[in-house]
């Protein structure tokens, strides 16, 4: 699948696990297969944790037994006992109900944040790949700038030859050349760095990668579709039943209560005159008991978890908030990188008329072949700059697309 579909698979998801999608098997190959093998590890623990915690108001079995040797008088004594308890919860005031939704919320919750942070490192690898591509215009724009310096050097030592200009003129020229060309030095530089570290993250190789295209979406369907928000409804979900759990706590339990136990004597005795025996013998009991914990700070363990749901809430209302305001940010640069487009159009038509009436002057012989190579770079130049406020405007649009999970998008 080529780039563009790759990026747009980002808004695939499945209610229970966002990056889970059969088709998100081509998007998973931005990252390593080191990094998908740690978030594979995350799912398989997240599940396990959430069936521990789901089963956790099953009580599990005692088993005891006991061996042991002793010789107050002349014969060895044996002493043996076995027993198996049970003291299983079968009514907690809501409780284990609570519990079982607490363990589910709790799951998607831990899911949910592995997807965030899995979309973050694929997002955080599409990037680095449009910067590098970026950086290679750049570095394109650059060397352009290098030859209209090289250019204008020349011109400047013939007029300094020909004493038309003083040597200051011609400093000025070489010092501009210095500077453009380490500014090349700097680019390729952080070319480098880019390419190192999307080599980190993926296992691709850069340069066999297309480029992407996303499209504009809308402030309410980012903020509908959005997996910041849907994490903080699972927390808010999750810490709901946090608090109905502790409630329960403090409430009456009834537990069922059984047990089956075993004993064995050897060579027993009383005292060294009484004759030793034998004996061995088993029973059970069952029965169930009524618990009603009294705490003085079960008000204080209460109000702490209405706390953390209450806190909760305010945390999703705000971060609804502060998306909200990363998406008018996002459309406020994009509104700038169209103007700095349009610019960059309106100086193309410009250079454009400018290199048709200069070539036509250099061949009345008006202009030299200098004026044309200047102008041909530059018109170069300018649709260059469009293509690299273009990948702007993309990587703007990255960071919304990094949380939308629109179905069928």
């Amino acid at each position: 699948m080529k780039g563009l579909n790759l990026l747009l698979l980002l808004c695939l998801s499945s209610s229970s696990s966002l990056l889970a999608d059969e088709n998100n098997t081509s998007l998973d190959s931005f990252i390593s297969d080191y990094k998908k093998q740690q978030f594979e590890y995350d799912y398989k623990k997240s599940e396990a944790e959430s069936s521990k915690l789901r089963d956790s108001w099953i009580a599990p079995l005692h088993l005891n037994y006991n061996y042991s040797k002793s010789n107050p008088y002349t014969t060895e004594q044996l002493n043996e006992s076995a027993a198996v308890r049970m003291d299983q919860p079968i009514f907690q005031s809501g409780g284990i109900y609570y519990g079982i939704k607490f363990a589910d919320a709790s799951k998607l919750y831990n899911d949910v944040s592995i997807d965030v942070a899995k979309r973050k490192m694929i997002k955080d690898a599409i990037s680095l790949l449009m910067q590098i591509r970026q950086t290679s215009l750049r570095i394109q724009k650059q060397k352009l700038q290098i030859k209209n310096s090289d250019i204008n050097l020349l011109q400047k030592k013939e007029q300094y030859l020909n004493g038309q200009l003083d040597s200051g003129f011609l400093d000025n020229a070489i010092i501009q050349k210095n500077i453009v060309v380490q500014a090349l030095y700097d680019i390729e530089t952080n070319r480098e760095k880019l390419i190192n570290k999307f080599s980190a993250l993926s296992d691709l190789n850069y340069k066999n990668v297309s480029i992407l295209h996303l499209d504009m979406i809308s402030k309410n369907e980012f903020l509908d579709y959005n997996t910041y928000i849907k994490q903080s409804e699972y927390a808010v979900e999750k810490n709901l039943y946090a608090k109905d759990v502790r409630v329960a706590k403090y409430l009456p339990k009834v537990n069922l209560t059984a047990g089956y136990n075993w004993q064995k004597t050897s060579n027993q005795q009383f005292s060294p005159t009484f004759p030793a025996f034998s004996e061995e013998r088993d029973y059970y009991d069952y029965g169930f008991k009524l618990s009603i914990p009294i705490d003085i700070n079960t008000f204080r363990d209460i109000e702490s978890a209405k706390v953390d749901y209450l806190k909760s809430q305010v945390i999703k209302k705000d971060r609804i908030r502060e998306l909200s305001a990363l998406y008018d940010q996002v459309m406020n640069n994009i509104k700038n990188f169209d103007k700095k487009i349009a610019l960059s159009r309106q100086n193309r038509k410009l250079y454009k008329k400018l290199l048709d009436d200069t070539q036509k002057l250099y061949a009345s012989g008006y202009k030299t072949k200098y004026d044309v190579q200047t102008l041909t770079n530059s018109l170069a130049i300018q649709k260059i700059d469009t293509k690299i406020y273009k990948m702007d405007k993309q990587l703007e649009l990255l960071n919304l697309y990094e949380m939308y999970i629109k179905a069928g998008k």
